[in-house]
């Protein structure tokens, strides 16, 4: 086989690939147009496109923002640009040139002004060859200049796009932070960090960038100060670290992390690296020594985003952060509706995260959820799990989601047409060695009685007033530029 065929396979691949997403978001809009096909529930806080949303995030394990996005695309070449959906559907644009065109032309109101970019677009593409992004966005712009100026996507200034994400690499025990401030916001930070991190003696062993690190840390948790690790008993500077005292600690056992000593490299310079010595045949290699459970201890970030290193948990412990041993729930259930703290706790360290298929939502920013509906189910753990407020109002409110929980946590979700979905604890996956399975329970007395619609939570506008707005306030952009391109010439 020659390399031209090799290459030649890889383009026809590529082809097959595009018709079968073309296929698919096909297929997301044909749902999407039966499931918010009325407008009843457009009030609702949790609405019908929230709902099919929830749908094709459990069918496609994705996240429902990202199910968002492809129902927008969908709609888009389904109700807007039947021609560059027909090239999708061929094979002849890409996913990712289909989903450019339809962001590109999202703001272009009038039918008539879409319907010549559709037909321009789709008679250019098969033109444009391969393009980086900046020149497929400029190549798209060309024809919504022509037709429609004011519908251009303009480049954000920083200052308008400003953000702070944080993204937390908890195997390395660290967090990186990118953003954007505005230049005043970014100054006193600066000083403020600066500031902060010379509140300690000079016998502390952190570098000026560790303790501008651990600044911000401190000055998140409140504290004008830093808390001096020099460990002189007379030390001018020691102060509590308000970053531990943050923290809160749940043993789910007997943990030997809490006995664990903070590692000395942590701070100060790195170690100056020797030359290795070359080693001979006739050496025999030293047995490596066993590992302690000590050294293999740590902790789990809430929300299922990973393990801490036992010396970084170590360090927050002898920094004050508060440890609370996480107590196995009673076999009896609890004789009220809202579980007590303890349960509480042990619910949301068991789930991690809500128990909807592919979200992500942190445990301690979701509602504690009564699989089957009190006072026909318990309040114990068996019958308790972690929802973000969205996906609990989904099961309460709309017909055909149902839920049936396991013993150990796991939870069979059932979607509106009878497909089922199967999401575990979070805990399973960081701590697979402990054992959440708790009380079978009984058969439920009776069926709880369907919800009254009245009762959902609605919302102060609905989402088409709400993208209505934000196309017009976008187009609003271009006045300046819509102007200018408007003014007749100087003759």
């Amino acid at each position: 086989m020659g390399d031209a065929v090799v290459v030649e396979s890889i383009v026809g691949f590529a082809r097959a690939e595009a018709q079968d997403a073309a296929r698919r978001v096909a297929w997301i809009g044909e749902l999407v147009a039966r499931r918010c096909a009325d407008d009843e529930r457009a009030h609702w806080a949790c609405d019908a496109w929230d709902a099919a949303a929830a749908e094709v995030s459990a069918a496609l394990a994705i996240t429902t923002g990202r199910a968002s996005q492809e129902m927008l695309m969908a709609m888009s070449l389904r109700h807007r640009l039947p021609r560059v959906a027909e090239l999708f559907l061929t094979g002849s644009l890409s996913y990712g040139v289909c989903a450019a065109i339809t962001d590109r032309t999202d703001l272009i109101r009038d039918r008539a002004t879409v319907f010549l970019v559709d037909k321009a677009i789709a008679k250019d593409a098969l033109t444009w060859g391969a393009l980086s992004k900046l020149k497929l966005q400029r190549a798209i712009d060309f024809w919504v200049n022509r037709y429609d100026p004011g519908a251009l996507r303009r480049v954000q200034s920083r200052s308008r796009d400003r953000d702070v994400i944080v993204t937390v690499d908890a195997a390395a025990g660290t967090a990186e932070i990118a953003g954007w401030l505005s230049a005043t916001d970014g100054e006193i930070v600066k000083r403020r960090l600066t500031r902060i991190a010379y509140s300690v003696c000079d016998d502390d062993p952190r570098t000026m960038a560790q303790r501008r690190s651990d600044a911000l840390g401190a000055m998140a948790a409140g504290a004008d100060r830093l808390g001096c690790l020099c460990g002189n008993p007379d030390c001018p500077a020691a102060a509590d670290d308000q970053r531990a005292a943050a923290v809160v600690v749940h043993v789910l056992a007997e943990a030997d992390v809490l006995d664990a000593e903070p590692d000395p490299q942590m701070h100060g310079h790195s170690p100056q690296r020797h030359p290795v010595e070359p080693v001979s045949r006739d050496d025999q290699p030293a047995a490596p020594e066993k590992s302690s459970s000590l050294a293999r201890a740590g902790g789990v970030l809430t929300g299922n985003r990973g393990i801490v290193p036992a010396p970084l948990l170590a360090e927050l412990i002898k920094g004050g952060a508060t440890v609370r041993h996480l107590r196995r729930p009673k076999d009896d259930p609890e004789p009220h509706y809202r579980p007590s703290t303890a349960l509480d706790e042990w619910v949301r360290m068991r789930d991690m995260t809500c128990r909807f298929p592919n979200c992500d939502v942190p445990a301690e920013y979701c509602d504690i959820d009564h699989t089957i509906a009190w006072p026909f189910g318990p309040t114990h753990p068996s019958n308790l799990a972690c929802m973000c407020r969205k996906h609990h109002l989904l099961k309460t409110f709309w017909a055909g989601w149902s839920d049936r929980q396991h013993p150990d946590g796991t939870i069979t979700w059932t979607t509106p047409t009878g497909r089922t979905y199967t999401t575990r604890p979070g805990s399973h996956l960081l701590m697979p060695t402990w054992n959440t399975t708790t009380a079978t329970l009984p058969p439920p007395h009776g069926q709880p009685p369907p919800t009254i619609g009245i009762m959902m939570p609605t919302r102060r506008t609905t989402r088409t007033t709400q993208r209505a707005q934000r196309i017009t306030t976008e187009r609003k952009l271009n006045d300046t530029h819509v102007a200018e391109r408007n003014r007749p010439p100087p003759f």
